[in-house]
């Protein structure tokens, strides 16, 4: 059995602009992954809404920095073969810093920490995988317009950041822009469509470095 974890924020986690809500289970891109990939792998999907790469969010209301909280989900979910990390969207956010160079170094900080863990009971090191997430697009939605202000422009830097980032650090990468368009509704978030999307295309990328 191969464990994969998916680490992520809310298009990880499933968020339905419509409901606004949770999509359901079959429709996120990890229980799609799941289904693709069969019994003999075991998908782990970890999201959290508004989960950065390696920074604070004082507004929130539960620790979204993804690096602190790195090393305690790889401890829970091991021994892993594949961490799958699909971040920065919320970097994008003015408060948070808004610089997509800063995402690319706080993904580096992710890389980083999952090289560094000590995995324990002689486990090795797992594979990574860095994801870009679609671009944040142009919405009449007025809370996320505010929230994510010049965030449509500095996120399309992120997949050719994240691609130069993986050669450098020897991990695998997928472009999530190159199947899947963020919804309308707020320019960020995913429908059930375009969040089957990424799953599906995700499945011989992970195959590949499953050895499968």
């Amino acid at each position: 059995m191969k464990t994969v974890l998916c680490y992520g924020d809310s298009l990880t986690w499933g968020y339905d602009a419509a409901g606004p809500g949770r999509h359901v289970f079959e429709d996120r891109w990890p229980s799609v992954l799941q289904a693709e990939l069969g019994e003999g792998v075991y998908v782990i999907a970890e999201g959290l809404n508004g989960r950065t790469t390696a920074f604070d969010d004082h507004l929130a209301g539960t620790d979204r920095n993804g690096a602190r909280t790195l090393p305690t989900i790889l401890g829970t979910h091991a021994p892993l073969d594949l961490v799958v990390i699909m971040l920065g969207a919320n970097d994008m956010k003015p408060w948070i810093h808004g610089n997509p160079l800063a995402a690319k170094q706080g993904m580096a900080r992710l890389v980083s920490i999952v090289r560094g863990y000590d995995h324990g009971m002689d486990y090795p090191v797992p594979n990574i995988l860095l994801v870009s997430p679609p671009a944040v697009s142009r919405t009449d939605n007025a809370e996320f317009k505010d929230m994510f202000a010049g965030g449509d422009k500095a996120s399309q830097q992120l997949a050719p950041l994240y691609a130069a980032l993986a050669d450098e650090a020897g991990c695998g990468f997928f472009d999530a822009g190159s199947v899947a368009l963020t919804t309308p509704l707020d320019g960020v978030h995913l429908d059930a469509e375009n969040t089957r999307k990424i799953g599906l295309a995700l499945a011989p990328v992970v195959r590949v470095m499953l050895e499968l």
